[in-house]
């Protein structure tokens, strides 16, 4: 598909900058911008979804577990003794 655009001057210069460092043609480096853009708000829909899946679950029981079992895993992988959550904090700050 070919495509006409009118560019703003310095969104034009930016590009015909980025192209010559990278070696590339303007075509080339738009079409690689536009690209990584679309990937990238491919990525964020899919991430946003899983989180919405995450709320959506209904399976209380199993949430806690994970939660306590992600804290433990925290907690143990630290190079201080210091705790991340320790427990006296418990329903205090998390």
């Amino acid at each position: 598909m070919a495509l006409t655009l009118n560019l703003p001057p310095e969104l034009e210069q930016y590009l015909l900058q980025e192209a010559e460092q990278r070696g590339l043609s303007v075509e080339a480096m738009t079409l690689q911008l536009l690209t990584q853009s679309l990937q990238r708000r491919q990525k964020q829909a899919e991430a946003v979804d899983m989180l919405q899946s995450w709320i959506e679950d209904k399976d209380v029981k199993d949430q806690q577990e994970t939660g306590e079992y992600l804290v433990q895993a925290l907690d143990e992988d630290r190079l201080s003794e210091r705790k991340l959550f320790p427990l006296e904090m418990k329903g205090i700050i998390w």
